[in-house]
């Protein structure tokens, strides 16, 4: 069983103040996730226009004598990649009348691959009920009223479809992957799944020891032991601070009432979407999701809608020390923004300039990333990773790694050094290396029907629509270093952060650099 040692505020360090920043005009690139500034004319407004950029991303200067290659070719490429933005499929929506919203995106794909996506997560659960969410993903393909675990197991296979689900601390989610002509088949068997979960008691007890075995296993996973105690830190006595799989003590005692509770009161059609991409009709989606979930329920009892109450971000660290482990797992974070907040895409150029490193994948001291040339150079971690994870009303903007316990004060000492100059000197090059990288990973989500389709469920739920490629691409090319260094100063200039940590001797100042 995990124990989470007592979190305490971090003791006050010396801290940078944070500099006047010029003001600047307020521009399509500052809109909120959830809607668009439309251009006067109609369509869209491009956030590249008039900041010294092209009108539309993708555009490229042309420069003077390049090296076998002439203007016009270079112009075509990059004009091919803005065409692949604009020509992708749009996202069609329509919405039930018990709220439930159905969305796809059609293409020529053969096969397709078909979720539901539920706003609800271990953030909705409380101290008694908590892990029930993961349990009822563990219970969901083992049978329903209508149908024995042997039966659901036997019409997938009959498909040769892959079924999968998971659950994280805001969403829960079940799809499936199969020839895009059964598609009718698969938005039955996710109806039957949403609306029919059967709850036997003998599943209950067989998955009970499955879980407590997941949860033993995941205790050797370090890095989500990390992790897990940076949101039991950061969000200290607010629901963001439980972890998804719940207490080992929650597994062993939740009972059938307890899931059926939980199953009842949050899986209502307002909070679900019904997700599709690949080679299906939106019209015969629709049709398919009208016959299987017009029954899932709308209203709630006595109209108890569950509201979730802002979790405070606490400055604070929390250390579990453990001699026989041979290295350190530290995760380092400041409160983020929410999902819908524009300054999520100046922070995620922000972590593409830091980077990523791993003495595993070679590169050495020519790594572009300023920190992980250091490490190279001074041995400093085995590894490093930045994150900004974002949830509805909060995030976590940090970096994680694993060091050797005596190099953990320099390489405290480095990133926090990185984070000083991303707020002070960041540089247009080194902007424009980060927002080509994530054009990189944007392109990346074209690759299979599950990924865009995960994209489509997850986006109906954090932002209410769909955000096209092409509108990332534009608030992308929005950014500046500029921009780069007030909104990193906004979040990390005199904050005081998180700071969780396996193995760590003594106390390190995590505020020092801050």
């Amino acid at each position: 069983m995990r124990t989470a040692p007592p979190a305490r505020s971090a003791a006050a360090g010396t801290r940078w103040r944070r500099p006047p920043c010029a003001g600047r005009p307020g521009g399509p690139w500052c809109a909120a996730l959830t809607a668009w500034v439309p251009a006067a004319g109609g369509g869209l407004r491009w956030p590249g226009a008039g900041l010294g950029g092209s009108a539309r991303p993708g555009k490229a200067r042309r420069g003077g004598g390049g090296a076998g290659r002439s203007a016009s070719a270079a112009g075509e490429g990059a004009a091919t990649y803005a065409q692949t933005l604009h020509n992708i499929p749009e996202t069609q929506v329509t919405t039930l009348d018990n709220g439930l919203r159905v969305a796809s995106e059609e293409s020529s794909q053969p096969t397709c691959t078909v979720g539901v996506w539920i706003g609800a997560g271990s953030r909705y659960e409380n101290e008694k009920n908590n892990g029930a969410g993961y349990f009822v993903e563990h219970l969901a393909f083992k049978g329903t009223k209508k149908r024995s675990c042997a039966a659901f197991e036997k019409e997938v296979e009959s498909m040769g479809a892959h079924l999968n689900g998971y659950t994280s601390r805001e969403q829960t989610a079940y799809y499936i992957k199969a020839l895009s002509k059964d598609m009718p088949k698969v938005v039955e068997l996710l109806a039957d799944i949403v609306q029919n979960c059967a709850l036997e008691e003998s599943q209950i007890e067989k998955e009970r020891g499955v879980i407590l075995q997941e949860m033993k296993e995941t205790d050797s996973n370090l890095a989500d032991v990390t992790f897990d105690y940076l949101h039991a830190t950061a969000y200290q006595g607010t629901p963001l601070a439980r972890t998804v799989e719940g207490t080992t003590e929650n597994v062993k005692h939740l009972t059938r009432a307890d899931l059926a509770s939980y199953v009842e009161t949050h899986f209502k059609a307002p909070r679900m979407v019904l997700a599709a991409a690949g080679g299906i009709s939106h019209k015969e989606l629709v049709d398919a999701a009208r016959q299987h979930f017009s029954g899932v329920p709308f209203a709630y009892k006595e109209d108890a809608v569950p509201v979730l109450p802002r979790c405070r971000f606490t400055g604070s660290e929390i250390r579990a020390r453990d001699d026989g482990l041979p290295v350190a797992h530290v995760a380092l974070a400041v409160e983020g923004p929410g999902w819908a907040d524009p300054d999520n895409v100046v922070l995620h150029v922000a972590n593409a300039i830091i980077g990523c490193y791993d003495r595993t994948f070679g590169g050495g001291k020519n790594l572009s990333s300023r920190l992980g040339a250091l490490a190279v150079e001074h041995k400093l971690c085995h590894s490093f990773q930045t994150f900004n994870t974002s949830y509805s009303d909060t995030g976590l903007f940090g970096f994680h790694f694993v060091s050797d316990p005596l190099c953990i004060d320099d390489m405290m000492f480095c990133a926090q050094g990185e984070w000083m100059r991303l707020c002070t000197s960041t540089t247009e090059s080194e902007v424009k290396r980060a927002k080509n990288y994530l054009r990189n990973a944007m392109v990346a989500q074209l690759d299979g029907t599950t990924p865009v389709c995960e994209t489509i469920g997850s986006h109906l739920l954090n932002y209410g629509r769909r955000i096209p490629l092409e509108e990332w691409d534009a608030r992308i090319s929005a950014v500046d270093a500029r921009m780069v260094r007030e909104v990193c100063s906004k979040y990390i200039y005199d904050k005081c952060p998180a700071l969780a940590a396996l193995k760590l001797p003594g106390f390190v100042c995590s505020c020092s650099g801050l």
